[in-house]
């Protein structure tokens, strides 16, 4: 009997809606395997170091990591994996991370080669820039009114 894996055209959304998100992720690490698969390993390895209180989510098809909002994602493709800040754009970047997605005004992306570096205090403290930014907009966000039900 064949494994299933997250992006198998065989799991369908009810199989997603079940597993845990970090076992959806953990297979898509082990699915795409190799230096891409060591690689997105790395990116989560990062993640969760700099932010225990980080929420792992599937969504889209691709590990989410949010903390008080969406932080990042992680895409796989042939050639590069990608970590896309959901507000990168209203980051700073001191180190040049950001490699991708640069002519947006609100998402920026880093692509890992095959055998790049990660920097990985420079990676971590953009991402808890990005944890930053999302408690601070959070703060600051008027409370939603709620209107009273018609009887």
């Amino acid at each position: 009997m064949a494994t299933k894996t997250p992006s198998s055209k065989s799991t369908s959304r009810q199989d997603a809606a079940q597993t845990p998100p970090s076992r959806l992720i953990d297979a898509r690490i082990e699915e795409v395997g190799g230096w891409r698969g060591q690689t997105l390993a790395r990116i989560r390895e990062l993640i969760l170091q700099a932010d225990p209180d980080v929420v792992e989510e599937w969504k889209w098809g691709v590990p989410v990591w949010s903390h008080d909002g969406i932080v990042c994602t992680g895409e796989v493709y042939k050639n590069a994996v990608k970590t896309t800040f959901a507000k990168g754009a209203s980051l700073d970047d001191p180190k040049g991370l950001f490699n991708s997605s640069l002519d947006g005004n609100t998402r920026r992306a880093i692509d890992f080669q095959e055998g790049a570096k990660i920097d990985a205090n420079a990676f971590k403290a953009l991402f808890r820039a990005g944890v930053a930014l999302n408690q601070s907009t959070r703060a600051t966000a008027p409370a939603r009114s709620r209107k009273p039900k018609s009887a």
